[in-house]
This record gives C-alpha cells, sequence and structure tokens, in this order.
C-alpha cells in the first residue's frame, strides 16, 4: 500500500514541532490581557529540545562532524538528551549523557530507557571543576572514538531552530497580535532563537526571560537552585543578550507552588521550569493592558517531576509544605523552642580548619556539622557533607594544619521545617544524632538529638500538668 496519500508520519522525527497553544484561563483569570501558552510536551520527546536535538545532528551530519556509528555526549538535565536519544535512534548513533545529582531519577530513567549510558555528576561544583558535568563531558569526548558532542551552550543551530520553527509558528498561530514573550533560558536557545525572529517581525515585541533567583541571567552568581532545566552559572554563547527586554527573577518555592496550580488548576501537567515561565508571565501581566497578548512558552512535562515537586514527601523535606503537621508538633516548633542564638545555622567551608571546626563544635554544643560552599543564604545542593566531632577530635593536635576538606563524610539528613515531628523527625534524629532544617529549600539551622529530646520532654511534662 502506498501511504503517501495518507496523514501518517514517515517517523517520529516528522512530529517534532507544530506545537498547540492554549489560554491560561483559570491560572490567569485576573490578568488584564491574555496569556497563553505554547505547549511544547506534544513534542515526541515530550520537550521543546526536540527542536534543537535534530537541527544540531542535522547539522554535524553536513558538515561531517557526525559519522556513522558515532557516539553523541552531552551534558544535559534530561530534555535535550531525550531529544538527542530520539534521533540517535533512527540513525543508530550510540548516546553517552552527563547529568548533575539535582536531576530527578526518572529523567536518568527515560534516558537509559532510550538505551542511552547516563553519568551522574555532583552539581555543587564550579564549571572548570573536573567533577563537573561540564568537564566530564568534554573528558569523555577526547576519551571516546567517534565522538561528537551537541554542545548545546555554545552550538548555533540551537537558536537556528526556534528561529526557523517556534519562533515562526508563534507569529502565525497569534496572527501576530503576540507583543510579549515569556520563556525560560538555560542555554538560551529558545529565547534567543524566538526572540530574534519576532523582533524582526515587530520589533516593539517585548521577550522576556522568567529566570530561577540565583542564576547569572538575572544578575546572580549562578549559585544553586533547585528548579530543573533553566538558569545557569555561566553565559552560554548561544544566549543572545541583545534580545531580552527584560528578566524576572523567580524563587524556587514560587516556581514549584505554581507548577502545581496549574496542573490541578489548568489539567496540564508540567515541569517546574514551566512554573518558573508562569510566574514570571502573571508579574509581567500586572502592568499590561487589555490590548497586549502574553505568550509564555512550556518547555516540559510534569512526568519528569513525579517524585519531586508532585511527591508531597519530598516538598515536605525540602521545607516547601507542611505534611499535614499536627499544632505544637512540628519541627518549626523545636526551632522557636531553642535559645535564639542557636538557631542561627553553623556550617563550615571545607577549605577552613579542624581546629576552626572544632571550636565551633563545641561553642554551639553540636557533634556534626555541615560542610558547604559558598555564603548565606545557602542554597540545599551547596552542602556537600559533614564533619563530626567523633572523628576531628583524633586530630586536634594538628588541626590547625589539616583542612576540613579531608575529613568530609555524608551529608547531615535533610528534613523541612513545617514537617511533623512524630514518627519520622523523632526516630530519624535517634538515628542520625542531628538533621539539618530546610526552609523553601534552603538550610536555615541544625538541629541535634539534645534538641529534640529537650522539646519532647517539655511537650510530656505540659500534657501531664507537671
Amino acid at each position: 500500500m502506498n501511504l503517501s496519500d495518507l496523514d501518517v508520519a514517515e517517523s517520529v522525527l516528522d512530529l517534532i514541532g507544530k506545537t498547540p497553544m492554549v489560554q491560561l484561563k483559570r491560572i490567569a483569570s485576573s490578568a488584564p490581557c491574555p496569556i497563553v501558552a505554547k505547549i511544547e510536551t506534544t513534542n515526541p520527546g515530550g520537550s521543546i529540545k526536540d527542536r534543537a536535538a535534530i537541527a544540531m545532528i542535522d547539522a554535524a551530519e553536513n558538515e561531517g562532524l557526525l559519522k556513522p556509528g558515532g557516539t553523541i555526549i552531552e551534558p544535559t538535565s534530561g530534555n535535550t538528551g531525550v531529544g538527542l536519544a530520539i534521533v540517535a535512534a533512527h540513525r543508530g548513533y550510540k548516546c553517552i549523557f552527563v547529568m548533575t545529582d539535582k536531576v530527578s531519577e526518572e529523567k536518568i530513567s527515560l534516558l537509559r530507557a532510550y538505551g542511552s549510558e547516563v553519568v551522574v555528576c555532583p552539581g555543587a561544583v564550579e564549571p572548570d571543576d573536573p567533577r563537573s558535568y561540564y568537564s566530564t563531558a568534554e573528558r569523555l569526548v577526547r576519551e571516546t572514538p567517534n565522538a561528537f558532542q551537541p554542545n548545546q551552550y555554545h552550538n548555533p543551530n540551537n537558536p537556528k531552530a526556534h528561529y526557523e520553527t517556534t519562533g515562526p509558528e508563534i507569529w502565525e498561530q497569534t496572527k501576530g497580535q503576540i507583543t510579549h514573550f515569556v520563556a525560560g533560558a538555560g542555554t538560551g536557545g529558545t529565547i534567543s532563537g524566538v526572540g530574534k525572529f519576532l523582533k524582526e517581525k515587530n520589533k516593539d515585541i517585548q521577550i522576556v526571560v522568567a529566570d530561577p533567583e540565583n542564576s547569572v541571567f538575572s544578575g546572580g552568581s549562578g549559585r544553586p537552585y533547585l528548579v530543573e532545566g533553566v538558569g545557569e552559572d555561566f553565559w552560554p554563547t548561544t544566549y543572545d543578550q541583545d534580545v531580552v527586554d527584560l528578566t524576572i527573577p523567580v524563587s524556587d518555592a514560587d516556581s514549584f507552588s505554581m507548577t502545581k496550580r496549574v496542573t490541578e488548576e489548568e489539567g496540564l501537567l508540567i515541569g517546574g521550569s514551566c512554573g518558573t515561565a508562569i510566574v514570571g508571565a502573571l508579574k509581567l501581566a500586572e502592568n499590561l493592558s487589555k490590548d497586549d497578548l502574553v505568550v509564555v512558552l512550556l518547555p516540559d512535562s510534569g512526568r519528569g517531576y513525579l517524585s519531586k515537586i508532585f511527591n508531597p514527601t519530598w516538598m515536605a523535606k525540602m521545607g516547601f509544605s507542611h505534611a499535614g503537621s499536627l499544632p505544637g508538633r512540628t519541627v518549626l516548633d523545636v526551632i522557636k523552642s531553642k535559645n535564639s542564638k542557636r538557631i542561627e545555622l553553623k556550617y563550615v567551608n571545607p577549605q577552613e580548619t579542624v581546629s576552626s571546626a572544632l571550636k565551633t563544635m563545641e561553642e554551639n554544643e553540636i557533634s556534626h556539622l555541615p560542610v558547604a560552599v559558598g555564603e548565606m543564604p545557602l542554597s540545599a545542593a551547596e552542602v556537600i557533607g559533614s564533619v563530626s566531632k567523633e572523628v576531628l577530635i583524633n586530630y586536634s593536635d594538628n588541626g590547625d594544619d589539616l583542612a576540613i576538606k579531608d575529613f568530609l563524610q555524608s551529608s547531615i539528613e535533610l528534613v523541612g521545617v513545617g514537617e511533623n515531628l512524630f514518627p519520622r523527625i523523632v526516630t530519624l534524629i535517634n538515628e542520625s544524632k542531628t538533621v539539618l532544617v530546610l526552609d523553601e529549600g534552603k538550610p536555615i539551622t541544625v538541629l541535634s538529638k539534645s534538641d529534640v529530646d529537650s522539646f519532647c520532654e517539655n511537650l510530656d511534662n505540659e500534657v501531664h500538668g507537671n
């Protein structure tokens, strides 16, 4: 049978693009103008990254950079990897993807389902650190015969894909009436490509980046945050600052809260970076009029975040929500009961000395200290381990000459500020002796077993009228 006359694609690659748009009527009901979403989850790989993936591989083949039987190696938060894996499956390439340890387990499993190899690296290290996912990917390229790295952060075919497909689609779907375009930026490919196209059509269209707090795009240092796939700690060459009119910083807490709201109120199962973009769009719309039209790009689905944003236990543990807390029996109540001088988070830098750490432990009557890189307020991702008094005391004689980094142990157990004290926290602290408390993903203090025991004793006295 001849299928050429039927509405049937020749391959899954032909299904990339031509994604739909939908008005966000419920979530944006109080906005003065319509806010419509460009839904990229209908791409075969479930995200907008399919567009850049096929464009980069097509170009590499045409330029002779990727040869038959070759291996594609790329650092990715997951979505670009899926797009590349789909193309590779059709064209006979192997794939190795390098990811940070903040990426959800679902994304790692998904890439492996396509037959790809996945290498996981620590996220709380500098980009030039040999352990970083950028450095690891470069090393693997050097060590692997017939390897090609698409290098989405510096590949001009990344923004070109959006200039040639995403931008024109938005222009056609809105009949040229779009006044504002809002999207997150990771590699910068989407915002740069779409922004360039729309500006050429109408120079008055505003291009807006919704960016995680701490990301360099919104003026931060690039320190870790929890939302995945957007923001950066360096400036990719694929990011064109000249097309961006405004950048709106958005917190992890606001991103995750909006992600859940949109899923529950609009019926759109979206990812965390989509929540970031919608928060930005709503903030932007506050100062607009009924004659404006805001298009917000939603890059991926929430299916990759079921173990995190949509998991009440994880959200509570990270300090983003309360897990049905009972009055007077939460981690926050224990914190409030502590001496105010001991509420401040005490931690040590990996370069500090053993003597300094022991002094901090003595002064604060604690047996364990978090080890973290950076200054307050810390992100949970910046906590790289812990040290214990039991171990350090053996080296106190030479404590001024020894660095904490040489005595790192596993990180202190994490608990959320709103979690129930009973039974998880009490059981956990009986085993680990010390826990690190998070509020909206940021460490705020350390609780010791004695802190919890003292609170429980006082609570018991109150109940029995002692």
